[in-house]
């Protein structure tokens, strides 16, 4: 049942500022070959009673003052570079699982489709590359619902891309993009989002599952309230030795926040809120030695967070 709507996100002038940035950004930015990232030999593991790949849609150019808003200009080059980008921009890329559990075939998020960067919306190639059909997929779960994340939920001419499946999303993200107050209650920066979100999430509704934290999507598999990125930001727990957190966006690039985890991220919604949560993901991680694996992470994203000093480094398994 769909409730009443989210009450309106506090967004800092701050916030508001850096998202109005990005969308300038984003605009003129140099892009590659969307081919870059369409890989052959994909990254797979067990986990518990998970069969896991995790595919590339390809990947995303962002602005540094998206990236990096609290870094030093001396910071910002040597961290930039670091990633393979320049002055002014770097790469990253997007890694989705798809998980086998029993007669279950589930994606974790659907990546951008044609809705977001021509260097991504890679997934359905790579899908075909491992004879996986969309018609194979039984459940799609968004972590949140930005374009990158939720943008090839419909093809090009309006049919759901993933017809057998049945999908879920945070309840909190769903009442927050879909409010039908939006463009009155929040800033003109988030309306493009909005807009997306519905176009991605209205076509669905009569097969989408509001989750709350501490709901299963199956045995095994807990949602995990990491609110901050968006209001609804959901990852994914799956049990198993030491078990598997799928970050989704809690932590956005493993190369920056690590190292790096009092630094804000310039399309967090709630700043603040994303900032607590993600230092609270790395700190049970490191202390409790559990493996994580995430959207926007070197390639496959699959590794532990160890303690160095005041911060984390990121070691890949």
């Amino acid at each position: 049942m769909i409730r009443p709507a989210f009450p309106p996100m506090q967004l800092t002038r701050r916030n508001f500022m850096i998202g109005a940035a990005a969308t300038t950004a984003i605009a003129g930015i140099s892009l590659l070959s969307r081919k870059a990232f369409a890989a052959t030999d994909f990254y797979r593991f067990r986990h518990g009673a998970f069969d896991i790949t995790v595919l590339s849609d390809g990947f995303l150019t962002l602005p540094v003052e998206i990236l990096l808003p609290d870094a030093s200009n001396a910071e910002r080059l040597a961290i930039l570079q670091m990633m393979g980008g320049g002055a002014q921009s770097a790469p990253v890329q997007t890694n989705i699982p798809l998980i086998r559990h029993g007669d279950d075939l589930i994606l974790i998020d659907t990546g951008s489709g044609g809705n977001f960067q021509p260097s991504a919306g890679m997934l359905e190639h790579n899908l075909a590359t491992i004879g996986i059909s969309p018609n194979d997929i039984t459940k799609v779960v968004f972590t949140h619902a930005h374009p990158d994340h939720s943008g090839a939920t419909v093809t090009a001419d309006g049919n759901v891309h993933y017809p057998n499946a049945d999908y879920f999303i945070s309840e909190a993200e769903w009442m927050f993009w879909t409010d039908r107050n939006f463009e009155t209650r929040m800033p003109k920066a988030l309306h493009g989002f909005a807009t997306g979100a519905k176009r991605d999430l209205l076509p669905i509704r009569d097969r989408l599952n509001l989750v709350r934290p501490g709901d299963e999507i199956v045995p095994g598999m807990q949602v995990i309230d990491t609110k901050g990125h968006t209001p609804g930001h959901i990852s994914l727990e799956l049990a198993g030795d030491d078990n598997l957190l799928i970050t989704g966006d809690a932590c956005t690039n493993d190369i920056i926040f690590f190292a790096h985890p009092a630094w804000h991220f310039g399309f967090d919604t709630d700043p603040e809120q994303a900032l607590v949560n993600r230092q609270m993901l790395l700190d049970r991680a490191a202390s409790e030695k559990i493996r994580m694996l995430g959207y926007h992470w070197t390639y496959p994203g699959v590794g532990y967070a160890e303690r160095h000093g005041n911060a984390y480094r990121f070691v890949a398994t």
